[in-house]
């Protein structure tokens, strides 16, 4: 039972060390309000302002006739600072599986629009190999970043934009390292261009193989850099 003090503050404490452990995994609804004021010790009222707290930080999310869901263990600001903490090499691992099946959904879905950003992009990377680092991995990236547009999923589109400023830093180093502009197959030209073909012909199969494959070698050299 929750003892006096600001008790939505604390009823909300509660819940979040609860769903951190493990006690509502993501997706699992958690108890009804009624159920949860007779374990807090505290009113229905006091439940709800809590709830609501937590679906601000992101970790709950109410659904109407459905009840309240997890959605997350941690709040988004905590999120984005973890991934500031974690390895490159820990975030590249994410970025691929999140990258794979992003390149298989753009080959699917991909609008002529689409089409026409990749074509831009691609060709702003092929004129930045040469040149200063910083450009070429600012165009690199913006490939990717068009690639996972293509997909059509806003949720995968902003989970990418969370990786973005980890995954610039990670890749200039790996750049100053290999120097890219002096050893072409490096530069992942031809695997940059097979996966906007394989978006183009509509192959996700193909896609998926070219981002997985280029994504695994940069990966292999992180691992050994």
């Amino acid at each position: 039972m929750l003892t006096p003090s600001p008790l939505a503050e604390q009823a909300a404490r509660n819940l979040r060390d609860r769903i951190a452990a493990g006690e509502w995994p993501v997706g699992s609804r958690l108890p009804g309000e009624t159920t949860l004021a007779a374990e807090l010790g505290v009113g229905r009222s006091t439940v709800r302002e809590a709830i609501r707290a937590l679906a601000g930080a992101g970790l709950l999310r109410t659904r109407q006739g459905a009840g309240v869901f997890v959605v997350a263990t941690e709040p988004a600001g905590e999120w984005a600072a973890r991934l500031r903490r974690a390895s490159v090499a820990d975030v590249y691992e994410i970025r691929m599986m999140i990258e794979v099946r992003a390149a298989e959904l753009a080959a699917a879905r991909r609008t002529d629009a689409d089409l026409a950003a990749l074509d831009v992009a691609l060709a702003a990377r092929d004129a930045a190999i040469g040149g200063p680092v910083e450009p070429f991995v600012d165009a690199d990236i913006a490939v990717h970043r068009a690639v996972v547009a293509a997909a059509r999923n806003p949720l995968l589109t902003d989970l990418f934009a969370e990786f973005l400023p980890v995954l610039r830093e990670g890749l200039l180093d790996l750049v100053r390292i290999i120097d890219v502009h002096e050893h072409e197959e490096e530069a992942g030209t031809d695997a940059h261009a097979a996966l906007v073909e394989a978006v183009r012909d509509r192959d996700p199969a193909a896609a998926g193989r070219a981002i997985g494959a280029e994504l695994a070698r940069t990966l292999a050299h992180l691992q050994h850099s």
